[in-house]
């Protein structure tokens, strides 16, 4: 089982996640804001320096207003 932040797949759904806020306008302070998170946390995981945990995977979906079983598929396929 791979566990880094560097597996392509996890690279794909961080990139998906990144691009959705982007798409939105949001800023990396403003998702910090919503899921009630600094924003060096949300920088992080979009730089790879950081791995989002299930929990906090789900609750930037919920920030985002996107269906996290649609990251998961990223991840399955």
């Amino acid at each position: 089982m791979k566990k880094g932040v560097h597996d392509n797949k996890y690279e794909d759904l961080i990139t998906w996640l990144k691009s959705v806020r982007e798409a939105k306008g949001l800023t990396i302070r403003d998702v910090g804001r919503l899921i009630d998170e600094p924003h060096q946390l949300v920088s992080k995981v979009e730089k790879f320096q950081r791995k989002l945990n299930v929990y906090e995977f789900v609750q930037y979906c919920v920030a985002l207003e996107v269906d996290p079983y649609e990251g998961i598929d990223i991840l399955l396929n």
